[in-house]
């Protein structure tokens, strides 16, 4: 197994640093019940080395979070107008929100403050439910930027970008799919990465990447449940710790797989994040 060394240098962490040397990443939770998903991403994020991760959930869904979080840290949090205040915090460096959040107007302006957030340094990464809000509501996608990060499926992608959903479906090589997603990347004015057997990562001016878990490297397991908040989570903590946007989803789709192929068939969500351990010590971390 072979890594960028880049990617081994961010990964490491060095002798008398401390916790918010590694970043705090922020992981929006949605209501009663709800919270499985975040919690999945902030532990991704967690153990792939942000120095804090906090996860904030609606106060009827304290207490179930509290019994399910130990060194994720939980705050309540009611609005959107109240995410405005737990933003101004300079120690955030990442925020995730989408999975589990809901489809609400509480939930749609918690988007809308999400995205009047620019980190000096991090990301705003946006999935599952925070993406449908961007597909209903052309004002919330006028307002992405490039510190955006948005992680489709193919299914949130045709509502995302309707008119580049067909042309996507009916590509027939990996470079036609990936010059379409790079047309939507530049079309957003954020870092897409579209989710598939071949990953497409582009952001909007004009970098493509992919990741292909075909052939040797298929990993047909990850067709579980919570596979894509666990990658969320990874991205969010990559990006909490400084690596910019674009290269946080690339190196995050890169760990996905490398997590999922050192595990094999019966693979759960779960199992994802607690594998990086023995990944990092393979990779020379």
């Amino acid at each position: 197994m072979t890594a960028d060394p880049a990617l081994i240098a961010a990964l490491r962490k060095s002798e008398g640093a401390h916790k918010y040397s590694h970043g705090h990443a922020l992981v929006l939770a949605g209501g009663v019940g709800r919270g499985g998903a975040a919690r999945l991403a902030a532990r991704s994020a967690l153990r792939i080395g942000t120095g804090l991760v906090t996860v904030a959930c609606p106060p009827a869904a304290l207490q179930e979070n509290a019994a399910r979080l130990d060194a994720i840290m939980l705050r309540p949090l009611r609005d959107g107008a109240a995410l405005h205040t737990v933003l101004d915090d300079p120690r955030l460096t990442a925020l995730c929100l989408g999975p589990g959040l809901g489809l609400g107007a509480r939930e749609a302006g918690l988007v809308e403050a999400a995205l009047t957030w620019r980190p000096a340094q991090g990301a705003v990464l946006l999935d599952a439910d925070a993406l449908t809000h961007l597909a209903q509501s052309p004002e919330l996608r006028a307002r992405l930027h490039p510190c955006c990060i948005l992680t489709p499926h193919e299914g949130e992608f045709a509502r995302l970008c309707p008119d580049l959903a067909a042309p996507l479906r009916a590509a027939t090589t990996s470079d036609a799919r990936a010059q379409i997603v790079a047309q939507a990347a530049r079309d957003l004015g954020s870092v897409l990465l579209v989710k598939g057997p071949v990953t497409v990562i582009a952001s909007p001016d004009g970098a493509l990447a992919t990741n292909a878990a075909t052939g040797s490297r298929a990993a047909p397991w990850l067709a579980t449940a919570g596979s894509g908040d666990v990658l969320a989570g990874f991205i969010t903590g990559l990006a909490a710790r400084g690596v910019a946007p674009m290269q946080a989803a690339i190196w995050g789709a890169y760990l996905h797989l490398e997590a999922a192929l050192d595990f094999g068939p019966g693979l759960i969500a779960e199992d994802l994040p607690e594998r990086l351990p023995q990944l990092f010590r393979r990779l020379g971390v």
